[in-house]
């Protein structure tokens, strides 16, 4: 529930940036989901402290919503505050010491796109990672032998206390983790620094040509979450849910990719029980055939 105060406080800080009974599958790369009882849009950092600040003052609860990568939304939606973080400034600094500044809500591929464009090396892994900088720098997300706890020199958080800038040890980053993910700190991602050299921009985006390729022949096309369980140790998921024979499996118009089984797919109208139904599934299967637990890469949110 949104408590009344919470709601005329935002408001007043954001204006007609705030809407009820908003509906969130638009806003997921799953095309799946159902209301925030309050939805929120932050066009900047500063409004996203704005709307950050306001709801922790109230003691109003809240979920924030970046790209709609990684995510899964209940058909039910999400009770509450919902901040849909749409700060996109991104600025690249040469001198001695050359980095990407981007503010969280900006999507992590363009970034990297646009220091390949002019000539700055470094992030070519990133450009093909779904979903926004603050999901990165939150999970630790990686590609191709790179990753955000290798890149990032600064991470920009707001915590109670105001702005602070976190160095990536004090992010404490393991395999797709971080303090915040752990739920370890309470703290939102504003913006990051992350480093760059120089290269020559054809090379550069000859590179990520390649790995964009490379992605395309392993990964499937259409709507869905990115990978949706972890790799086990010394394992990979797909792998896993591929020898439990579920490839290719459907509950109504949940699929299991028939390219990728890591990949859960929105065929068509789909809801996220099905998505839900099928994630107990290669569960259950994997873990009798095979005594592995396959451990969720992707955030359940809202009522189940």
């Amino acid at each position: 529930m949104v408590q009344s105060a919470a709601l005329v406080a935002l408001r007043a800080a954001l204006g007609e940036q705030v809407q009820e009974n908003a509906l969130l599958a638009p806003y997921t790369s799953a095309r799946i989901g159902g209301p925030a009882d309050v939805l929120v849009t932050a066009r900047s950092a500063d409004e996203l402290a704005r709307a950050v600040m306001t709801c922790w003052e109230s003691g109003q609860e809240f979920h924030l919503l970046g790209a709609g990568t990684n995510l899964l939304v209940s058909d039910k939606g999400v009770r509450g505050v919902v901040i849909l973080n749409r700060a996109r400034g991104v600025e690249f600094v040469e001198g001695a010491e050359k980095h990407a500044w981007a503010e969280s809500g900006a999507i992590f591929s363009n970034v990297a796109r646009r220091a390949a464009a002019q000539g700055f090396a470094g992030l070519e892994w990133a450009a093909t990672v779904p979903g926004t900088v603050g999901g990165a720098v939150y999970g630790n997300a990686g590609a191709f032998g790179g990753d955000v706890a290798r890149d990032l020199m600064v991470v920009e958080m707001l915590t109670s206390a105001g702005r602070e800038w976190w160095s990536p040890q004090r992010m404490e980053y393991g395999y797709r983790a971080s303090i915040l993910k752990r739920g370890e700190a309470r703290a939102v991602i504003l913006s990051a620094k992350f480093n760059l050299k120089y290269g020559i921009a054809a090379e550069i985006q000859a590179k990520i040509e390649q790995f964009n390729k490379r992605r395309k022949t392993t990964q499937p096309p259409g709507a869905s979450m990115g990978s949706m369980f972890k790799n086990p140790p010394g394992e990979f998921a797909g792998r896993l849910i591929e020898a439990a024979g579920l490839k290719g499996m459907r509950i109504g118009n949940a699929e299991i990719s028939p390219i990728h089984a890591n990949f859960f797919l929105n065929t068509g109208d789909t809801c996220a029980a099905d998505i839900k139904a099928l994630i107990d599934l290669a569960q259950e299967t994997v873990k009798e055939k095979f005594g592995v637990t396959l451990e969720l890469e992707v955030e359940l949110i809202g009522e189940w």
